[in-house]
C-alpha cells in the first residue's frame, strides 16, 4: 500500500523504531524530503532531531557522474569513489577543487536551515538516519561510511521504501535496517506516495525549529 504522505510514512517507521527509544537516539535527516519524514520519528522517541548533508563531488566535465561525496560535520567526511579516480586520471588537484565547492554549499546550507547550530556529537550513541526513499543508494551509502568513521553506538538506517537489491548493498555499513517497503521492481520513489510535494526550505527550517539543540525531541504541541 502507498503512504499518504511524508508525515505518515514517518509515523509507521517510528512504530518499528520505538526499540531505540530507551537508547537515547540521535535522528539524522537527510534533507529535504528526509526531514518531513525523520519528524515524526523523532517526536516516538524523543529524540533530537538534526541534519545530515551530503553532496556529490561530481567528475568536473561531467558533474553527474560521482568521483566522490562529502558529508557534513564538525569534521566533514569525505568519500572517495577510488576506481572513478583512477579510470579517468583525476587529479587531487582536481578532485580538491570540487571537493572544496561542495563543502562550501554545506556550509551555506547548514546556515540556511540550522543557523549557527553545531553538528551533534554522536560518539557512542545510537543514531538512525531517515531518508524519504533510496533509489540507487549512493547519497545514504556516503552517509553510513561518513557516519562510521565517527563511531556511533549503533547505526541504523530507517527509510519508507527502498530496491531490494539496494538494500542488500546498505545492509552491511549499518548495524540495522529498516525499510516498510522493499519492492525488486522498484519505480520512482514518488510512485509509492499519494502525496508527494517537493519540501521547501522554509518547510525544513520550520520543521528544525521544534527541536532545539540539546532539547530532548518533544516538539512544542506535542
Amino acid at each position: 500500500m502507498p503512504f499518504f504522505d511524508r508525515d505518515e510514512a514517518g509515523q509507521r517507521l517510528a512504530k518499528t523504531l520505538r526499540r531505540y527509544r530507551r537508547q537515547r537516539p540521535v535522528v539524522l535527516a537527510l534533507p529535504r524530503g528526509g526531514v518531513a519524514v525523520a519528524a515524526p520519528i523523532a517526536r516516538a522517541l524523543a529524540a533530537p532531531l538534526d541534519l545530515l548533508i551530503v553532496r556529490k563531488i561530481g567528475v568536473p566535465a561531467q558533474p553527474e557522474l560521482a568521483m566522490g561525496a562529502i558529508v557534513d560535520g564538525a569534521e566533514p567526511v569525505v568519500v572517495h569513489n577510488q576506481q572513478v579516480i583512477a579510470t579517468l586520471g583525476i587529479s587531487d588537484k582536481e578532485f580538491g577543487e570540487v571537493r572544496d565547492r561542495e563543502l562550501a554549499e554545506i556550509e551555506r546550507r547548514r546556515r540556511l536551515y540550522l543557523a549557527n547550530r553545531s553538528f551533534p556529537y554522536i560518539a557512542g550513541r545510537t543514531v538512525i538516519v531517515v531518508d524519504d526513499g533510496i533509489a540507487t543508494g549512493a547519497t545514504m551509502k556516503a552517509a553510513l561510511e561518513a557516519l562510521r568513521t565517527r563511531r556511533p553506538r549503533r547505526l541504523v538506517m530507517a527509510v519508507p521504501v527502498a530496491p531490494k537489491d539496494t538494500l542488500e548493498e546498505l545492509r552491511p555499513l549499518a548495524d540495522d535496517v529498516i525499510c516498510i517497503e522493499s519492492q525488486a521492481a522498484f519505480m520512482a520513489i514518488s510512485a509509492y506516495y499519494i502525496k508527494f510535494d517537493q519540501v521547501s526550505d522554509a518547510e525544513v527550517i520550520d520543521t528544525l525549529a521544534a527541536f532545539p539543540p540539546g532539547d530532548a525531541g518533544t516538539a512544542a504541541g506535542t
